[in-house]
């Protein structure tokens, strides 16, 4: 038995780090031991991937067996490694030939019947591998219309552990493979909004989370009236400026913030990657709407917590509603 290697990346914030995983099975105690300054979920990871194997009816190696996670000084957080922790096992166990999992990107948290679930962040961490040289990335199906986003990258989207080993065994991706910038020409776990890169792709808005011109969102057009307060709001609009809005409750100040966004143009594709990864990362971005295209609209309760304004954590990172205003409009209410 042998060492074998895979990648993966880690989530610093919005931004990703190249991590090198390894797996080594050699004598000693049997046992998973696992190094490379990990947090809890993290550490955990070795009875998720244990169970995950055994359900997918690979015999677990009965040695010890380490696995790195290089750089050792970068902090690791989170399940995103399960994926790839558990193919760079299988790899050095030769359930799996190793030349094929050294080279792709994987991406995922492992369920102990040996599901891939979805995780957060995997835009972000798509770009990351696609700037460190990437060609290849193996994410959960439910994220594959995500990553996919990402030009000259080729997604294979994984629903089980047991039919991704036997497509890289057989050569032949489960699920088909996406490639290039979203274009809905290629097969994809689900279906991606049309448009290319440099261009806005209509015809799409944030759901909930935003008021973004779409036909079943909010519209300027609904106000009645307001004469003065919707030319403040297009010269706020023109112009990028403040808009502070002065008045007792019931005279229509959330609504006409609301409507705000819907004045201002369709993000272009590099806005919207942006916005569209710092929701990923938040976990907040619809599953029907791998893309967000229209300016968000954020808008916290007035009893907010600054850590809820600003972001921030003790463990892993998480954006505030300043962050997931990116571009778009943050409508901060005062009471008093």
């Amino acid at each position: 038995m042998a060492v074998a290697r895979t990648r993966c990346v880690a989530l610093v914030g919005v931004t990703g780090r190249l991590v090198e995983i390894e797996a080594d099975i050699g004598s000693g105690v049997a046992g998973l031991h696992l190094i490379g300054m990990l947090d809890t979920a993290l550490s955990e990871a070795r009875d998720r991937v244990r169970s995950a194997l055994v359900n997918s009816r690979y015999a677990w190696p009965d040695a010890r067996i380490t696995v790195s996670l290089f750089p050792a000084s970068l902090p690791k957080r989170g399940s995103l490694f399960d994926l790839a922790i558990a193919m760079a096992l299988l790899a050095a166990a030769g359930f799996v030939p190793a030349a094929r999992v050294a080279e792709p990107f994987f991406l995922g948290e492992l369920g102990l019947d040996g599901s891939v679930r979805p995780v957060r962040g995997v835009l972000p961490a798509v770009l990351a591998a696609v700037a460190a040289g990437a060609r290849t990335v193996v994410v959960p199906a439910r994220n594959a219309a995500e990553a996919g986003l990402v030009p000259g990258v080729t997604v294979i989207p994984a629903t089980t552990l047991g039919a991704l080993v036997s497509g890289l065994r057989s050569g032949e991706p489960p699920g088909g493979v996406l490639d290039g910038a979203g274009d809905p020409g290629h097969r994809a776990a689900r279906p991606l909004p049309s448009g290319c890169p440099g261009e806005a792709v209509p015809g799409h808005d944030l759901g909930d989370s935003a008021a973004g011109g779409a036909e079943d969102g909010p519209d300027l057009g609904d106000v009645a009236g307001q004469p003065v307060a919707r030319r403040a709001l297009e010269v706020c609009a023109a112009g990028g400026h403040n808009l502070w809005m002065l008045g007792p409750p019931g005279t229509g100040k959330t609504m006409l913030a609301e409507r705000l966004p819907t004045l201002l143009p369709a993000l272009e594709w590099d806005q919207a990657l942006e916005v569209t990864a710092i929701h990923s990362v938040a976990g907040v971005l619809p599953r029907d709407r791998p893309l967000l295209v229209r300016p968000p609209f954020v808008a916290p309760h007035h009893t907010a917590t600054v850590a809820s304004v600003i972001g921030g954590g003790s463990g892993m990172i998480r954006p505030g509603a300043v962050s997931l205003a990116h571009r778009g409009v943050l409508f901060l209410k005062f009471s008093g």
